[in-house]
């Protein structure tokens, strides 16, 4: 599928470096940080530091938190800046992405792409240096995967785009795990596909409200291609594979009783929400009626649940 080259910044907005080219220092560093996507990174810290009290089965090591948690970012923000930066054409034709720093102008095109790659080789090397060389490789491999693999090769090509692009962001799991053992489990690769039955999901209720833009640009997001009655059935699917997987870890004998009742809580209450999503759907209810921000916005509260759960059973048992 192919997607017209823009440029970066949509019509009408003003760029943001002003007359005579400036661009205020504090309004500079803002952008920067924006481009780590700081608010999606903050999701994906919660998925390592409990899996670290898992794999620790007690406290971690503080020093090895704050090290992981560091390097996780760093990395993330690498691939976040990455993508903004293969992605700048589109953003800037899509409504929700229209302020991004390289389509504004406050970030180059070419500071965006140092930037990033920057930002990989460091946290690389900071994993490696300061936690252990399994947790760099995967760091590594995450932001290679969802640069090249999602934002480069699946985005603007499949439907499937976000399902196995996803795998970038079940990556944290492993990390968490590795980071505290040097070694991987069938704890963390349960955790792992969890988060991966999640994604679509978690992100196919926000595709469906922000369809058009998508359309616009010629992104194949299933909501773009199938009709709402599709993706609500997909979405029901997803959600009961995540939920039947979330309990494999207490027959396992990872968990106990009160990662459990968490896990079965949740998982019911987000299957009710999925099937009511469904309902609307296979109704013809369109607009505001609809309601699949509500499942969105509670796919964000499920996983930062059953994950607190993860951190806090082990001093439970």
């Amino acid at each position: 599928m192919c997607v017209t080259a823009v440029e970066s910044r949509p019509a009408g907005v003003v760029l943001a470096n002003g007359p005579g080219g400036h661009r205020p220092f504090g309004a500079r560093v803002k952008a920067f940080v924006a481009l780590t996507k700081p608010r999606i990174i903050e999701l994906l810290l919660i998925t390592t530091v409990p899996v670290m009290f898992l794999a620790e089965q007690g406290v971690p090591d503080l020093w090895l938190v704050l090290a992981t948690c560091f390097g996780g970012y760093l990395s993330a923000g690498g691939a976040n800046a990455l993508n903004m930066y293969i992605d700048r054409d589109i953003d800037a034709l899509m409504d929700r992405t229209a302020q991004r720093p390289l389509v504004t102008g406050m970030v180059s095109p070419r500071e965006g792409l140092v930037f990033g790659l920057t930002l990989a080789v460091v946290s690389t090397l900071w994993f490696g240096l300061l936690v252990n060389w399994l947790s760099a490789w995967l760091s590594l491999g995450a932001l290679l995967f969802y640069v090249v693999v999602y934002t480069m090769l699946l985005k603007r090509r499949t439907a499937q785009n976000i399902v196995w692009g996803g795998i970038a962001g079940c990556m944290p799991v492993l990390i968490g795990w590795s980071s505290v053992t040097n070694s991987m489990s069938w704890a963390a690769v349960i955790l792992f596909m969890v988060i991966f039955f999640w994604t679509p999901p978690h992100y196919w209720p926000l595709s469906m409200k922000v369809k058009e833009d998508y359309a616009r640009v010629g992104v194949p997001m299933l909501p773009v291609i199938a009709s709402n009655k599709v993706v609500a059935k997909q979405i029901v699917a997803y959600s009961w594979v995540m939920v039947a997987v979330s309990l494999l870890l207490t027959p396992l004998g990872y968990t106990g009783w009160f990662y459990t009742a968490v896990a079965l809580a949740t998982g019911g209450w987000w299957l009710w929400e999925a099937h009511g999503l469904l309902n609307r759907a296979k109704a013809e209810v369109t607009g505001a009626k609809l309601k699949e921000m509500r499942l969105f916005h509670w796919s964000i509260t499920y996983v930062s649940l059953l994950f607190v759960a993860v951190a806090v059973d082990p001093f439970l048992r």
